[in-house]
């Protein structure tokens, strides 16, 4: 019967992927395309640009530069550079390594301690030899050397557990750089866009209150009855009140793009232009099956599954025996002299077995709870999966919505322009009076205003869409201080990127 026994538990012993789940990711659904329909090849052309969604294309690392602007690509530089958030990641996870080395040195190799001693001593003596007291002194000196065996994997799938967490905060820190350069530019592109429109309604306000004195002096001549007076006041009212929750908007967004940076509040970068800005006209549309591999919170949650399969793995191995050696070599002795000689030589070597037999059932919940925490690990990761193709369908969505709401809003304004132009020049002429000028003027700046509102919305909705994409799979041991070094230059670049190249 023990020719069995042995047999099995080498066994156990040579494959440790026998303790646990092999951590494989679950199978998930791969969908033609994301949307509940079939996304176009390219939008509606509104503003002059067409975008081509190129279904299969690879994600762009520094993106962000496709927007054509110098003064946009030295902010997400800064805020690479200066976010303490990312620095704060990136200690985080140099710590964890930190600490998986330390783990992995202190449990697979043998550990080896001096130690030494010196005292004096004082012992109850033996009354009947008329000996009241012994006092003696004691030297000693060992090299004490312990090392146990992992026979059946608990410390290497403890070490796997631990490395796989750590990549975890590796890939966290990846989605942490890419949201930064994220928020970036779409707060950039919100300020710039509130801006304009805070422009717009100034306009707009400058134009009602001159419509509503026009009206108040028509009114005392008896032209117009006092309702039109009272409704081209209440029209200026209006306006102005919807100013101050605008200002509010673009010093709250301008707050946070400073602090984004690194920066205090009061050190906010001034705003961009709407107009220097270029719309990417080609977008890159992953593929569901490719996606898995560019984002990092897939990645991030893949890593978390196999640090799960690798605690159940090591929970199991607990509950079978452990063998540890020691060894000790060393001098001791009552006196120095003694104990410096040869005769003062001590040495011991010895083995010890343990198997588990009765813990209370600990052993046996704990790997319940290990299991638990796999399967829980495994319904996050189809969760992070799913939530991901929402995400990329959401913006897909967005943006052919926003191209559609541009288009309009453009031929609106063009069409309120081409009114005011008339209006203006029959005005010279002589043949309509000047409130109907500033009445098309105002509905020219209202078209406009919808105009700026659909712009900035495709501006951000696009850099959504290529953060959505994520990146080219990153190695995480590339990830952290070696990259938070580089050049400036090199800092605005996606980190994915340059791992990907470096491989």
């Amino acid at each position: 019967m023990l020719t069995p026994t042995l047999t099995c538990l080498a066994t156990l012993a040579l494959a440790g992927c026998a303790m646990g789940p092999t951590g494989e990711p679950p199978a998930m659904p791969k969908p033609d395309h994301y949307g509940a329909r079939e996304q176009p090849a390219q939008s509606v052309a509104a503003d002059g640009v067409a975008q081509q969604f190129v279904t299969g294309a690879h994600p762009v690392p520094q993106w962000w530069t496709l927007y054509g602007s110098d003064a946009l690509d030295a902010l997400v530089s800064e805020g690479l550079a200066n976010s303490p958030n990312l620095a704060a990641a990136d200690h985080t996870l140099q710590g964890a390594r930190e600490q998986l080395r330390g783990q992995i040195g202190g449990s697979l190799l043998p550990t080896v301690d001096a130690l030494g001693t010196a005292q004096r001593q004082r012992a109850p003596g033996v009354p009947q030899f008329g000996i009241d007291k012994l006092q003696y002194a004691l030297f000693a000196g060992l090299i004490d050397v312990r090392y146990t065996f992992d026979v059946f994997g608990a410390t290497r799938l403890n070490n796997a557990a631990l490395a796989s967490r750590v990549n975890v905060q590796a890939f966290q820190y990846e989605a942490a750089r890419r949201a930064l350069a994220a928020n970036i530019v779409t707060s950039a592109i919100g300020a710039a866009t509130l801006h304009a429109q805070i422009d717009t309604t100034v306009q707009l306000i400058a134009l009602a209150d001159a419509q509503a004195g026009d009206l108040q002096k028509r009114y005392a001549l008896g032209a117009v009855s006092r309702t039109d007076v009272l409704s081209a006041q209440q029209s200026a009212a209006s306006l102005a009140a919807n100013l101050p929750g605008l200002r509010q908007q673009w010093s709250a967004m301008r707050h946070a793009l400073a602090v984004l940076l690194g920066r205090t509040p009061d050190q906010a970068p001034p705003d961009l232009e709407l107009a220097s800005l270029t719309l990417p006209a080609q977008v890159p549309v992953v593929v569901p099956s490719d996606l898995l591999r560019t984002r990092p919170d897939i990645a991030a949650a893949q890593a978390a599954l196999m640090a799960a399969a690798a605690e159940v793995g090591a929970a199991t191995a607990q509950m079978y025996p452990s063998i540890t050696l020691s060894a000790a070599l060393g001098q001791g002795g009552f006196s120095w002299p003694a104990a410096t000689s040869g005769a003062g030589a001590l040495w011991a070597i010895g083995a010890s077995l343990t198997q588990p037999i009765f813990h209370g059932g600990a052993l046996v919940a704990q790997r319940r709870a290990a299991l638990q925490s796999y399967e829980a690990a495994n319904a996050t990761y189809r969760q992070t999966v799913l939530s991901a193709f929402q995400d990329v369908a959401d913006r897909l969505a967005a943006l052919d919505h926003d191209a559609q709401a541009l288009e309009a809003a453009s031929a609106s304004a063009s069409t309120a322009q081409g009114v005011y132009d008339d209006t203006r020049a029959r005005y010279r002429l002589g043949a309509v009076p000047l409130y109907a000028v500033r009445q098309s003027e105002q509905q020219w700046r209202n078209a406009r205003l919808d105009e700026v509102r659909d712009r900035g919305a495709r501006l951000s909705d696009t850099a959504a869409l290529f953060q959505a994409m994520g990146n080219p799979p990153v190695n995480p041991a590339t990830v952290g201080t070696a990259r938070a070094e580089e050049p400036a230059a090199a800092s605005a670049a996606s980190p994915s990127g340059d791992a990907a190249r470096g491989e």
